[in-house]
């Protein structure tokens, strides 16, 4: 099975660094969206997409990029994130956005990380960090899982 993950890591390399370690147990092309080539997206079979949790949703270029994406049937998709809160529940407007255009969605991957905007910004000037370390051990092992049972499922 043909993969591609599409990344946006904007600020700190937290979601980089879970989409290289999917990427590498998947075998997959990682791309950011400025590299994605829309006219080739059909020759894979699964497409992941991630990146931070901005303002309770994915980086908006990641929105923007899925308008562009041919409709589709019998593709699937993943999506990942890291955010602040490391919840799934942020994931529903890329969802539906892949669901429009025919993917079916066939997992889905969320961890904390390090937080260095929103209310607690101001605190950066003192050194804190929210999240400092993360995504941290145990969430780079859970990418690996979620990979693997991917990998498990989709990939002969």
């Amino acid at each position: 099975m043909k993969t591609l993950i599409i990344c946006i890591s904007a600020s700190c390399g937290n979601t980089q660094k879970i989409a290289e370690e999917i990427a590498g147990i998947l075998k997959a092309k990682l791309v950011k969206p400025c590299d994605v080539d829309i006219k080739n997206l059909v020759k894979y079979d699964l497409i992941g997409i991630g990146s931070g949790i901005y303002n309770s949703k994915h980086h908006e270029i990641l929105l923007d990029i899925i308008n562009e994406f041919p409709g589709v049937k019998g593709k699937k998709a993943f999506v990942f994130s890291t955010s602040s809160q490391g919840t799934k529940r942020f994931h529903t407007a890329l969802n539906e956005k892949l669901r429009e255009k025919g993917y079916e969605i066939t997992g889905e991957f969320a961890c904390r990380g390090l937080d260095t905007h929103g209310p607690l910004g101001i605190f950066q000037l003192t050194g804190f960090k929210k999240n400092k370390g993360m995504p941290g051990e145990e969430d780079i092992k859970n990418a690996k899982l979620f990979a693997n049972d991917l990998k498990n499922k989709f990939i002969k």
